[in-house]
């Protein structure tokens, strides 16, 4: 599973209030990718959105999860503002061993949970083979 760089969230639609391409820090949600013996598991840190408002969808081996702000989101005067609450948009390359037609995913406690299951014949035990 890999990050595609490719997809940056950029301006107003991504809830910026600016046109122009938003910090990079700030743009995106952080993401930790762990793997257990059966699937990949993605956290996404995304406090203060609203779950309805989340998207994953998988095109080809390429999982995106976006978020989208309602367009009456408040936006605070901020005087220290070290996140972003606005849109964003995360591609991940999934590898052949993924199984794309059981993802599931939950948002709790701000963190976006995702669950990339593998397939079953991905995951046979490791066999030694010995030399002769």
């Amino acid at each position: 599973m890999y990050y595609n760089q490719a997809w940056a969230a950029k301006g107003q639609e991504h809830g910026s209030a600016s046109k122009l391409p938003l910090i990079r820090s700030m743009q995106r949600a952080a993401v930790s990718i762990y793997k257990t013996e059966n699937s990949h598991e993605l956290l996404v840190f995304a406090p203060g959105r609203i779950k309805e408002h989340f998207h994953l969808d998988v095109k080809g081996n390429e999982l995106t999860i976006s978020y989208t702000p309602p367009k009456d989101f408040p936006r605070p005067e901020w005087v220290l503002r070290e996140y972003s609450r606005g849109g964003f948009v995360r591609a991940f390359k999934l590898g052949d061993t993924d199984d794309a037609k059981n993802i599931t995913a939950k948002y709790v406690d701000g963190v976006l949970q995702v669950s990339v299951p593998m397939l079953k014949e991905a995951q046979q035990p490791k066999q030694e083979i010995k030399v002769s």
